[in-house]
């Protein structure tokens, strides 16, 4: 096992917030495995780079020889949490959050280690609480207290509803700790009420209270809101390795080294000295986003995949050659169609008239590398093209 303060290093990396890192760094010191915990509901059919975040995180508790618990909420997402949210979340289907779970349980060891790795469903415990174990656990906690939640805050000075179900999300993720007598919760900087209050539980059932370690939530592509399906702003971990490494690349430099610090599993000191490299110019800030999206592509991917996507990124954007793997369309016509048409009626294009439109304004559609302006532009019949739509997608097309 790793030296005290070189753990310290590795778990500090990224993080927003340790309550407290003095009580870590003594547990650390005991040299006893410890028990970390992280979750997440499975709301989504599918998880992004943004829950990679804890994940990541997860691992390195893994590699330094600690027990990692992953936690799906199968049982609170049928609440739905409201950090962070404006409304009330809608309820989700209990099929749907059957056939999340078990997509979640195959998803999660693309990061962490599956011979390490406890899974386990809040509603084993969570269901068998009766009306008089709820009570006792809401008495643990004033409305006063919730109302401090920025969340709650916000909506109730604003005359928002607030539902009675949603005060019950944070004491049940609070003893979901308390079932686990974790050591550690990870979470992301929006959970930071809930972790504290499992660390409160755990001291009002006479255990000793959590860490509480807490990550900055990710932005998405634009740099702005935080990564998720509902902005489409996100990288799913089951993207298709060029889409991803593509998706990667088009990052701003600024946000690029955000994704370094919270998704690269590269030393900090390794990233320092790109960061600097990039500073003096010994490096260009395009060749480190290339080292970042081969790392997170062969990740999820494989190296093999990975060197695959950097040659053919290489080949169609700074060569202006085009790949090996280019998609390649028939289409069987005798008639005459406009660009709009093609766009949108083919697969894996566009999915909108309006899209469609949109990109062509933008100067974003070319023909054999020719910016197509008009949306009355006919396709040619008996000839084949090159169809590129924005920075990424790249067609060849055939019409016969």
């Amino acid at each position: 096992m790793k030296k005290i303060n070189e753990q310290l290093e590795i778990i500090k990396k990224g993080t927003s917030e340790i309550i407290n890192d003095k009580e870590l760094e003594q547990r650390l010191k005991d040299n006893k495995k410890l028990i970390i915990k992280a979750g997440l509901d499975p709301t989504m059919p599918d998880m992004h780079l943004g829950h990679t975040v804890v994940l990541n995180k997860l691992r390195q508790f893994q590699e330094l020889g600690h027990e990692v618990v992953f936690l799906i909420g199968d049982y609170t997402a049928c609440i739905g949490d409201p950090s962070g949210r404006d409304i009330t979340r809608p309820t989700v289907d209990t099929d749907l959050i059957k056939q999340n779970t078990k997509i979640y349980k195959r998803e999660i060891y693309k990061i962490l280690d599956k011979d390490k790795t406890r899974v386990e469903l809040n509603s084993k415990w969570l269901g068998k609480l009766k009306a008089y174990d709820l009570i006792k656990l809401a008495s643990a906690q004033t409305v006063a207290r919730m109302l401090e939640r920025d969340d709650f805050e916000k909506r109730y000075r604003s005359n928002q509803p607030i539902s009675i179900h949603e005060f019950l999300y944070p004491l049940l993720q609070a003893y979901d700790s308390v079932e686990l007598n974790c050591d550690v919760e990870l979470g992301g900087t929006d959970q930071k009420f809930n972790l504290l209050l499992g660390r409160k539980l755990q001291e009002l059932n006479n255990l000793k209270p959590q860490i509480c370690i807490t990550m900055p939530i990710l932005e998405g592509l634009d740099g702005v809101k935080k990564m998720s399906k509902s902005y489409d702003n996100y990288i799913s971990i089951s993207e298709e390795p060029a889409e991803m490494f593509g998706k990667l690349m088009s990052t701003s430099d600024d946000l690029m080294w955000k994704y370094f610090d919270l998704l690269s599993m590269k030393t900090k000191k390794e990233i320092n000295k790109i960061s600097t490299d990039c500073e003096n110019g010994v490096m260009n800030p395009r060749d480190a986003k290339l080292e970042l999206a081969s790392e997170i592509v062969g990740r999820f991917n494989g190296k093999k995949s990975a060197m695959k996507c950097r040659g053919n990124f290489l080949k169609r954007f700074q060569k202006n050659e085009l790949t090996d793997d280019i998609k390649e369309i028939k289409i069987n016509t005798t008639d005459e169609f406009d660009i709009v048409s093609l766009l949108v009626q083919i697969g894996g294009v566009l999915s909108s008239t309006s899209e469609a439109r949109r990109m062509i304004k933008q100067n974003a559609v070319k023909i054999d590398d020719k910016v197509i302006s008009s949306f009355d532009h006919i396709c040619t019949n008996n000839k084949q093209f090159i169809l590129k739509v924005g920075k990424r997608k790249v067609f060849k097309v055939i019409v016969r």
